[in-house]
């Protein structure tokens, strides 16, 4: 026997869940739902079955001019998580959980959807027959179960000689302790968004930083890179479940040269090894390509890569394709949903 159910983000049942799964990241929080939600819909979609479930966050968004509705994932990465393995979940749990999803989307007439899976929890086999897996680029991750020296040796000999360098120049890091070093960062942020031509998907307003920075669902450090007493860098760093995460940071241009989002990383990742956690998840790059800057910054701190993937899934082919042609939309068919692109 199973139940299917779906969370408002207002219940906290939903935290209770969440700390339940199997392994699980910030992005799947009651918090940080709140936080992305906007104006759309943030649901906790779950199936129970006997002490196990499966449960799967999502944000409900209307299609402008109709009375249907899509779904997405929130920013990073989402997707499924389980309070057992997924290897261990049977064809006829996911047969269920597919089942129940597809009445679910009929009932509240979605007609797409859409989630970046997490890389490290590879939830894909959910999906399996169920829409479609699109791989795209692989991220970086740091084994933070390794000793230090083991760790360390994967670094690049360049980040290797940056970090040391950075420490002999009195460049240090700390952790930020109020709203003057976190509107600093913020600034600091922005301008780097600004200077690598970022997609809008990566600018955030001052209400955003300070909602996640104070969260009460996961656990963060906003750590600042200084030279003397001044901010030269700064990224949040989150810590949930045995996943620490890097998440957004910035540099200001003035020392763009010295370099000093090694030494944050290489500090960033001693904390997370001390805390015990297994993961340090640096994420991958801008453009989707492993060949980009960014990754290739990331690439220089471990050799460990896990493969980003997204789920697609049309639950009504017909309207969704009458958006398509009404939204002139029909030349773009790498973007999805097509009638939004």
């Amino acid at each position: 026997m199973y139940k299917f159910e779906v969370l408002n983000v207002n219940d906290d049942k939903w935290s209770e869940i969440i700390s339940k799964a199997n392994i699980y990241d910030f992005h799947h929080t009651q918090c940080f739902h709140k936080i992305e939600k906007n104006n759309d819909t943030a649901l906790l979609c779950v199936l129970f079955f006997d002490d196990d479930f499966i449960a799967f966050p999502i944000l409900v968004r209307e299609i402008p001019n109709t009375d249907y509705f899509d779904c997405t994932s929130v920013y990073g990465y989402g997707g499924p998580i389980s309070s057992c393995s997924f290897d261990v979940i049977s064809n006829y749990q996911i047969s269920c959980f597919q089942n129940e999803m597809i009445t679910f989307f009929k009932k509240r007439r979605i007609i797409s959807a859409f989630s970046r899976l997490h890389p490290l929890i590879q939830s894909e086999k959910i999906f399996s027959g169920f829409g479609n897996i699109i791989k795209l680029n692989k991220i970086v991750a740091i084994d933070l179960s390794l000793s230090l020296p083991d760790q360390r040796v994967q670094y690049r000999k360049s980040n290797k000689h940056g970090v040391n360098k950075l420490r002999r120049n009195g460049f240090s890091v700390v952790e930020a302790e109020g709203d003057i070093e976190i509107d600093a960062f913020l600034q600091i942020y922005k301008e780097t968004m600004e200077r690598v031509d970022a997609s809008d998907n990566y600018f955030f307003n001052k209400k955003y930083f300070y909602n996640f920075l104070k969260n009460n669902c996961f656990k963060n450090k906003l750590l600042l890179v200084k030279k003397e007493e001044e901010i030269v860098a700064g990224g949040i760093f989150t810590f949930a479940n045995n996943i620490m995460q890097y998440h957004l940071s910035g540099t200001n241009q003035k020392y763009l040269k010295e370099a000093p989002m090694q030494l944050l990383l290489d500090e960033a990742r001693l904390i997370g090894t001390e805390l015990g956690f297994n993961f340090f998840n640096l994420g991958g790059g801008f453009g989707g390509s492993d060949n980009d800057s960014l990754f290739d910054f990331k690439a220089g701190f471990s050799k460990l890569r896990f493969q980003y993937c997204v789920w697609q899934f049309i639950s009504d082919k017909k309207k969704y394709d009458e958006l398509v042609i009404e939204n002139n939309s029909s030349g773009d068919n790498s973007f999805f949903p097509q009638y939004r692109s």
